[in-house]
């Protein structure tokens, strides 16, 4: 079993374990302290998804700043049965709610738009694109986007990157509605 540290808030330097699974790669240590540092790192009142959950790094982290609800959507049973024990360890309320199902099907099914989605895709099976259609209805239009990528991204649909960096060969980005010219 692998594990990470959460790095901030409520469970700071509590343990998250995560199996082995194709396609899952937790988010480093070093890339979450600078999203958290984009988003701010008080995220009361914040509505938050994570669409593909895996090691659970990213939904863990907005629900121990403060997040009002978070969504985590992963589609391996056996990875969500231990996300599911790893907020029972922490003793994580009922706003952290957990959707086994695959991440595409959840967001064009979705009828509630978020604040926050983290889209932490497998590489190499187009995910970001895939999801470009339903974004607009996933996020509120005030909302934010992260995403990583093997690849560098400009836009996707309505959303431009705001901010962006780079550790090793994954890209990370922010991105945020474009401003309309009304």
């Amino acid at each position: 079993m692998n594990s990470l540290r959460i790095i901030g808030g409520q469970w700071r330097r509590q343990l998250v374990r995560f199996p082995d699974s194709a396609g899952l790669r937790p988010t480093p240590d070093r890339v979450r302290e600078t999203l958290f540092n984009w988003l701010g790192q008080d995220l009361s009142g914040r509505v938050c998804l994570d669409l593909f959950a895996g090691s659970g790094a990213l939904g863990f982290e907005a629900a121990s700043r403060g997040a009002a609800r978070v969504v985590l959507v992963e589609k391996d049973a056996r990875v969500m049965r231990v996300l599911k024990e790893n907020a029972r360890r922490l003793k994580m309320p009922e706003t952290v709610e957990f959707v086994t199902a695959d991440a595409l099907e959840f967001a064009v099914s979705c009828q509630t738009p978020f604040d926050v989605v983290f889209a932490d895709p497998p590489y190499r099976q187009d995910w970001l694109a895939r999801l470009e259609p339903v974004l607009d209805t996933l996020l509120k239009t005030n909302g934010s986007l992260y995403a990583e990528a093997e690849f560098p991204v400009e836009t996707l649909g309505q959303w431009r990157v705001a901010r962006q960096g780079q550790a090793g060969q994954v890209c990370f980005y922010l991105l945020n509605m474009l401003e309309s010219d009304a």
